[in-house]
């Protein structure tokens, strides 16, 4: 770790001697460093997943029938262990500790929850829980960038950026789509949309899913055939598997997270016991039907080239519910990100192969059900419509195919939240003793902005010719304000306080005009779409603002003071209560 650090201020020295880069470019270099990291260790994540799984499953269980039956326990009960007794900073699925990091800990992730997600999630993977890659691969990735952000001793503020930029290069990698993994990490991680921060985030996942790519081929996760619509009268079976979606997921959400509510509960040695039960559930599932088994990228495949008849669709999609909401509350190390795809595409590809047999106009194949199937489960569970769009869209690359897939993921989206008001990780999160951001906390709150405190008439305003002193004081009685406007024409205000025009009265020079009294400050203008905190800022040093008009910025269309802000933030009726 020394020499590390070493090298590390070697390059952040020469960088500084150099060329002279401000800390901003510096902090995009960064992001590429990071995506390259985070995408090597991924590389090492997939294979080592696979090679696991290929010496369990497919050749010790091709041995034996017990051993495929045995090993999901034996490898979900180590893992669970191993993150119990050595790596406790690894527990969860990923994106809440994610979170915390970003929110909690000033961006701190420790390093040893990337070993720990790493060791324990392949253990479990690898040996055929049916959990996904994707969400322990964003704990890695931001990880890996917490790492680098101390080495390179960043400030707070970068360091708190720093967690999401990690993650979306691990999800980017893990899922080989870098524009599904910005948008999850923006609706997600940071549960905001932050201007700031987005390009460097854009910067780790591309150069992950490079790095990623260059190991593992350009192949996509899934082999998408192409998609028509061939009549719009289809778009009422999309509308259905919306539903459907919404009500599954929200049903999942209620009922996973009671689940894992009463196992929390539980004494510490049957915990230890349940991970290796729930093994051995899904062992004796995946012996009768293998396709459950693990992420389940290759199943979803078959589906989308309608290798299975819509019966046996409907009924991986619900071995799936079931076998993954166990692991979930049992505390299976892996993530819900691939479980959600699977659930949503076998319930969508179900769904339009029944209705193909009843609908009486043209349709398309089923393996068409399952591509916008995809993302409906995965937007009602993880409540991120934007990226379950666009993550369809990327994978398909088809634009065809977003008008179906908007319909479906933005029904279940609005059912889900109708029937469980909180997402998943929302609840999983306090169940766990974190209160943490949600992005639909910030769709819902209502942004303030300078047009919703300002006054619109001229009561704090007089003219720079022919306004006395007390004329002034006068209308600063009526308003109550600390000071008055006073108009120089052409788009220029300055002000007076009170105090000062108090001072002239007291002096006897309340009949004179003001300018030949006193000395006027200069003041800046604000505008009405603004948000309040940048007017507050400015209220700082001044006492009251003119709010001028975006188009004629000369045009005063109201003004603002500190007290107006506290009306409307309610602060001044609910001191009065």
């Amino acid at each position: 770790m020394s020499a590390i650090r070493r090298i590390a201020k070697g390059l952040w020295d020469v960088s500084r001697k150099g060329p002279v880069l401000e800390e901003a470019q510096r902090f995009l270099l960064l992001s590429i460093v990071i995506g390259i990291f985070a995408g090597l260790v991924v590389v090492c994540f997939h294979i080592s997943i696979e090679f696991l799984n290929w010496n369990t499953i497919h050749y010790l269980g091709g041995l034996s029938d017990a051993w495929r039956v045995v090993w999901p326990a034996l490898g979900g009960g180590a893992a669970y262990l191993l993150v119990y007794f050595v790596f406790p900073t690894a527990r969860g699925t990923g994106v809440n500790y994610t979170k915390a990091g970003v929110y909690a800990s000033d961006g701190y992730v420790p390093f040893s929850s990337v070993i720990g997600k790493f060791l324990s999630s392949t253990l479990s993977i690898g040996s055929g829980n049916p959990m996904g890659p994707e969400d322990p691969a964003l704990q890695m990735g931001a990880g890996i960038a917490s790492l680098l952000g101390r080495v390179f001793h960043l400030t707070r503020d970068h360091m708190r950026l720093i967690a999401p930029i990690g993650a979306a290069a691990g999800i980017g990698a893990a899922f080989n789509t870098p524009i599904t993994a910005v948008l999850f990490v923006m609706e997600e991680v940071m549960s905001a949309w932050n201007a700031g921060v987005l390009g460097s985030i854009v910067l780790s996942a591309v150069s992950a899913v490079v790095v990623s790519r260059w190991f593992l081929g350009d192949d996509p996760l899934y082999s998408v055939p192409e998609f028509e619509l061939t009549d719009y009268s289809q778009l009422f079976i999309y509308a259905a598997i919306g539903v459907v979606g919404g009500c599954l997921s929200a049903l999942y959400t209620r009922y996973a997270t009671q689940l894992r509510g009463r196992v929390l509960k539980q004494k510490q040695w049957v915990k230890f016991l349940l991970p290796v039960t729930a093994g051995l559930f899904i062992g004796v599932i995946g012996y009768e039907v293998p396709g459950i088994l693990g992420a389940g990228y290759e199943s979803i495949d078959s589906a989308l080239h309608d290798r299975f008849t819509w019966q046996f669709l409907l009924v991986l999609g619900g071995l799936k519910i079931l076998t993954s909401a166990i692991c979930l509350s049992a505390g299976t190390p892996g993530g819900m990100f691939a479980p959600a795809l699977f659930i949503g595409a076998m319930i969508g590809g179900g769904l339009g192969g029944l209705a193909d047999l009843y609908w009486p106009m043209p349709t398309t194949s089923t393996g068409g059900y399952v591509l916008v199937g995809i993302g409906t489960f995965f937007a009602g569970l993880f409540r991120a419509p934007m990226t379950s769009v666009f993550m369809v869209f990327e994978i398909s690359a088809n634009y065809v195919i977003i008008l179906p897939v908007m319909i479906a993921n933005t029904i279940s989206y609005q059912v889900s939240r109708w029937m469980q008001p909180d997402s998943l990780f929302h609840i999983l999160g306090h169940q766990d003793g974190l209160d943490l951001p949600s992005v639909e906390e910030q769709r819902e709150a209502p942004v303030l902005r300078v047009e919703d405190a300002m006054k619109k008439d001229g009561g704090r305003v007089v003219p720079a010719t022919g306004a006395t002193v007390d004329e002034a004081l006068g209308k600063l009685d009526q308003d109550g304000s600390a000071a008055i406007l006073i108009d120089s024409s052409y788009g220029r205000w300055v002000w007076v306080s009170r105090r000062d025009l108090e001072r002239a009265v007291k002096s006897g020079q309340g009949a004179e005009l003001i300018k030949h009294v006193l000395q006027t400050r200069s003041v800046i203008r604000t505008y009405p779409d603004l948000p309040l905190d940048q007017a507050l800022r400015k209220l700082g040093v001044y006492p009251v603002l003119p709010v001028a008009s975006r188009v004629n910025p000369n045009y005063m269309v109201g003004t603002v003071t500190l007290a107006d802000i506290h009306r409307a933030y309610g602060i001044q009726a609910e001191s009065e209560n």
